[in-house]
């Protein structure tokens, strides 16, 4: 009896813990541990977003470029919808019923339980018209946050755009921080420092009742926080300067790049056909942006960094003076007969006597014999073999100067050109099976060469410099005080001592003052521009026209190079372009308005 009195006494004493147990869990939950209180509160939790200011972006004289300006998000969270009435809401925003269902499909899809946008970049009008209404929507919501906007209408393909982050980039690694909804840069400016520009997210969080209408911040907002604006940066674009290009390039097709020489800053960038970056704000974006994509002028090519595959024509004889100097192959007091039975001049000259006389008349013959001789220099005894070995020599020279490769300007999606090599031409012919009468055209600018309007800019820069130039960038600092990114500022030396380039800039400078380049002369203001016209053959239709300079000789302070598609002679069309943009920047205004008047006839469009 005593043993089953003990057993009763154990079982109430198990009964007893088990109780304790329980009442000191019970008290624990309630009192000491609050996440479960903090679970219940969730759900009268509102997140919202605070989208950061983007960086702002200036030109070079401080005028606003890039600006932010407000619109409005449309929200929505699957979960509190209730009872929607999409016909009324279809009404309210304006969209097509099976609108209205696809978005909320999406939505649900993203998630049940989390915001997501609705309906993006209404405007400060838009919202006016809905706020009101939205009491009567359950799980809808307003989120403000600013899109881009442009006081000016230059400069779409250097700037660039933003848009929302694609699923695709959200899958990729390098994006991880970025949300659905996000808006990043796509192209130009905005890609390239996407990372300065952005800024960093915050959050509010807020108290909403069962309609969803807020009661007041979460712990009076202890666990908000602040966004950080992107940061602001200043470009190297004299925007004047860009619009006047613009102006004078409006209804031609091609390029015009400008730099200074000494910093390799771009002080204009005319991409023709240009669009009005507006276009790629508000809720139009997705139309103009297809609209523009499928516009046979392929205005959404940005022709300075990808137009590769023109030959640079003429100009390209520059770059043979000079490495046949640097050879030795030649001297400034060098002349050869013109000979057209090697090649025809396309115009009657004086004899080419000297090296500046050959730049001056741009004498094919002449050139054609300097470039056989720097690139048949007997380093072997076969000849298949030595015009190999020369040609390799001479490529190695030419790319020194940035051509056929990317320079690295601060812009995406530049393309390197083509410089021809003996692997090129082995590809085609075989090897020991081509020799110089196969690459002759080579000599005058044609042939296996690709080059782009940027790669003819910074060759002037790197001649204006008498041998060196700076990587081109179109952004001067990082911050209104700060500084452009170091590879900026590194000077890249071409294979050519700095005393070879005085007679070809003498040549140059006959060239404006009493040759092909006279419609760039500025000799009336007292600026002596140094420059070269050239012809680029097209075989898909008329010639190419192009002209390359600098101004003023001593102490250069701008290089420019002007391509205009299917325009015949660059002395009737880029040559005047280059000449008023020059007298542009070095005086602030333009005197020569008959010139003007020439270029924007497009009268040298009929001359055959």
């Amino acid at each position: 009896m005593k043993y089953l009195e003990n057993r009763k006494y154990v079982i109430q004493g198990i009964f007893l813990l088990v109780g304790v147990v329980y009442a000191l869990r019970l008290f624990y939950i309630q009192v000491v541990d609050s996440s479960y209180k903090q679970a219940a509160e969730t759900n009268a939790i509102k997140t919202i977003i605070q989208y950061p200011f983007r960086g702002l972006i200036y030109d070079r004289k401080g005028k606003l470029l890039v600006q932010n300006t407000p619109v409005y998000d449309l929200m929505v969270i699957p979960k509190e919808v209730k009872q929607l009435d999409t016909l009324r809401l279809s009404n309210l925003l304006q969209l097509p019923l099976e609108d209205i269902r696809e978005r909320l499909k999406k939505a649900r899809t993203f998630s049940y339980v989390q915001p997501s946008i609705f309906y993006q970049k209404l405007t400060t009008q838009d919202f006016a018209h809905i706020q009101d209404n939205l009491i009567d929507f359950p799980g809808f919501y307003i989120n403000a946050r600013t899109a881009r906007g442009y006081p000016h209408q230059s400069l779409a393909h250097a700037l660039g755009y933003i848009a929302e982050i694609s699923p695709k980039q959200l899958e990729d690694s390098t994006y991880q921080g970025y949300r659905p909804g996000d808006y990043i840069g796509k192209s130009g400016i905005e890609l390239e420092y996407e990372n300065f520009l952005m800024g960093k997210r915050g959050v509010k969080y807020k108290m909403v009742n069962v309609r969803g209408i807020e009661k007041g911040p979460f712990k009076d907002g202890a666990y908000d926080t602040l966004s950080v604006a992107g940061e602001n940066l200043v470009s190297t674009i004299d925007l004047d300067l860009q619009a006047y290009g613009e102006f004078l390039m409006n209804g031609a097709k091609g390029s015009v790049v400008a730099i200074e020489p000494s910093t390799g800053e771009v002080l204009a960038y005319v991409s023709s056909p240009f669009y009005d970056p507006n276009l790629f704000t508000g809720k139009d974006y997705g139309k103009n942006y297809m609209s523009l994509l499928s516009d046979p002028n392929k205005t959404m090519f940005n022709r300075p960094i990808m137009a590769s595959s023109n030959p640079p024509g003429s100009i390209f004889k520059l770059a043979q003076a000079l490495i046949a100097l640097q050879d030795g192959i030649i001297t400034p007091n060098t002349g050869f007969p013109c000979n057209q039975s090697l090649v025809k001049c396309s115009h009657a000259h004086q004899a080419p006597t000297d090296l500046s006389i050959a730049i001056k008349t741009s004498c094919n013959p002449y050139f054609y014999q300097v470039f056989r001789a720097v690139v048949n220099q007997g380093k072997s005894g076969n000849t298949f073999k030595d015009t190999a070995i020369g040609l390799g020599d001479w490529r190695e020279k030419i790319t020194s100067f940035g051509f056929g490769t990317k320079l690295g300007i601060d812009l995406p999606n530049e393309k390197q050109g083509i410089i021809a090599s003996p692997a090129m031409y082995n590809k085609i012919y075989g090897e020991n099976r081509w020799k110089f009468s196969t690459i002759y055209s080579l000599s005058i600018g044609q042939g296996e060469l690709g080059v782009t309007p940027l790669q003819m800019a910074n060759f002037m820069a790197t001649i204006a410099n008498r041998g060196y130039y700076v990587t081109p960038h179109i952004i001067r600092s990082i911050g209104e005080n700060g500084k452009p990114l170091p590879e900026y500022q590194q000077k890249h030396y071409a294979a050519v001592e700095a005393r070879h380039f005085e007679p070809v800039i003498e040549g140059m400078a006959q060239v404006v003052s009493s040759g092909t380049g006279r419609n760039a002369s500025l000799e009336k203001l007292g600026i002596a521009v140094c420059g070269k016209t050239g012809t680029a053959e097209n075989p898909q239709g008329k010639d190419h026209a192009v002209f390359v300079a600098f101004a003023p000789r001593e102490n250069p302070k701008i290089a420019i190079a002007v391509y205009v598609e299917n325009a015949g002679f660059g002395a009737q069309s880029a040559a005047p372009i280059a000449g008023l943009m020059i007298e542009k920047y070095l005086t602030d205004s333009v005197s020569r308005k008959s010139m003007e008047q020439w270029v924007l006839s497009r009268k040298y469009l009929e001359i055959d």
